[in-house]
């Protein structure tokens, strides 16, 4: 090819582009590594009665200091005291970094402690929640290394020294009143279903045919309604049931049933026909089962309405965070208020996640590949390695959505023809893995869900 004078090529012109390219880039590292350099490294090991400390600073190979301090609002202050005559001492220290593992409730307070800290904020602190079980392979590296609070906690500063932190630093107590009403509410429906199953176990010993009716043979709509109630708990043996007038035991169900009933006599005969068809229970039996029955029915009850001042709360709370992003939820098929809110407890601001891959991994709905060589295996367990609340609202949320979406019915329905083992569990978790790249679509610009299109929220 022929260059003319005063003509540049493609090559040249691609030149300096390639060199201010390579020079952005060395300085980046080198304003990286300058960073790196003048950071403090904080590990701390949670308990319940104390907080176990390490520093590190880039080029130590072991702690600079390690103490311990009492997990209370004193030993937060003498560890915040502690850090910052630590870094007075070191004036190349000009920024601080804390990681803890995220052990339930117990790190909550040092961590909003240390994060909020006023004099400790001129050091740009950044305190980060780590993933237990990402701790503890990365210290599987350590060949010789024993087992104690003071190692654990070099563990967590060393983490954090040789850049394995992936997830965003504390973002302070905003969303953790929401979350610990809706992680109360499941507390609760859990409860509530347990307690509905074990109290089957006494029907079926007190009336074994009322348990296992269904359909048009079941006297009542509602097992555990307070019509049903009545019946178990009023009567100490199916002989009264079967031993009563017809015209009695009708009057006592529409008064027990308000008259909601539209053929009483008919559900009087279903009940009776049940009653003599159930086993005989020797005396001694009928006075416990009545009670043991009437106190299930009693925390039924009880559970029952603290959901729905839960309910209220939730509905109170959320007003005050972030609506916008509620509603986009709420757009969504088969997404109501307990699961948008439970899915927003746990997100948190949706702008902590790069993409829908970190968030999917924050859930734990994540595969491990198992391959070597031309081998590839076909089982490939989930992770799981993440949060069990968000992954719980994000599976049970998919499993409502597939049924009012088509564009998500047809998606799992592709997964379930696709294996003939775990069929369910797989196509679930992969449809859940679509369904959260809806709403880090959604929440991320703040759109609202439309069959056909996206809307502005």
């Amino acid at each position: 090819m022929l260059i003319c004078e005063g003509a540049v090529s493609d090559q040249d012109q691609e030149k300096p582009l390639s060199l201010f390219q390579s020079l952005a880039g060395k300085v980046v590292l080198l304003l990286k590594k300058t960073d790196l350099l003048s950071t403090l490294f904080v590990g701390i090991d949670i308990s319940s009665r104390s907080n176990v400390v390490a520093l590190l600073d880039f080029e130590s190979q072991k702690p600079l200091q390690t103490f311990s301090v009492a997990n209370n609002q004193p030993g937060a202050i003498e560890l915040a005291q502690h850090l910052l005559e630590f870094l007075d001492s070191r004036p190349d220290l000009r920024k601080l970094v804390v990681a803890l593992e995220s052990t339930s409730f117990y790190g909550v307070h040092i961590a909003n402690f240390l994060s909020s800290h006023e004099t400790l904020a001129s050091f740009r602190t950044a305190v980060y929640c780590l993933n237990p079980k990402t701790v503890a392979n990365y210290k599987k590296s350590f060949i010789d290394l024993g087992k104690n609070d003071f190692v654990d906690a070099f563990v967590l500063a060393d983490f954090a020294r040789v850049g394995r932190i992936t997830n965003k630093p504390w973002r302070g107590s905003q969303f953790l009143a929401l979350q610990r009403l809706t992680r109360h509410r499941l507390h609760l429906a859990k409860s509530l279903t347990k307690e509905k199953a074990y109290m089957l176990s006494n029907i079926f010993l007190k009336f074994s045919e009322f348990s296992l009716l269904d359909g048009e043979q079941q006297p009542f709509s509602d097992r555990f309604g307070k019509a049903a109630a009545s019946v178990l708990t009023d009567f100490l043996s199916t002989e009264e049931i079967v031993d009563m007038p017809l015209d009695a035991l009708i009057r006592h169900i529409c008064e027990k049933g308000r008259n909601r009933f539209q053929d009483p006599e008919a559900t009087a005969s279903l009940l009776q026909k049940a009653a003599r068809d159930s086993y005989r229970l020797d005396k001694c039996l009928y006075e416990p089962l009545t009670i043991s029955i009437a106190s299930s029915f009693n925390l039924i009850s009880a559970y029952t309405a603290e959901i729905k001042a839960v309910n209220k709360a939730i509905e109170k709370t959320l007003k005050g965070l972030d609506p916008a992003a509620y509603q986009c939820l709420l757009s969504i098929p088969g997404i109501g208020p307990v699961m948008a809110a439970g899915i927003l407890s746990e997100i948190g601001w949706i702008d902590a996640f790069k993409s829908q891959e970190s968030l999917g991994k924050y859930a734990g709905l994540v595969w491990r590949e198992n391959q070597s060589g031309n081998y590839r295996a076909d089982d490939t367990p989930m992770s799981k390695a993440g949060n069990a609340y968000l992954r719980y609202y994000l599976l049970e949320a998919t499993s409502h959505v597939k049924n009012h979406c088509q564009e998500f019915a047809a998606f799992y329905q592709k997964k379930y023809a696709e294996v003939k083992t775990h069929q369910h569990k797989r196509a679930l978790a992969l449809t859940a893995r679509k369904f959260i790249r809806l709403i880090f679509g959604l929440l991320a610009k703040h759109q609202l869900y439309s069959s056909n299109r996206v809307v502005q929220a």
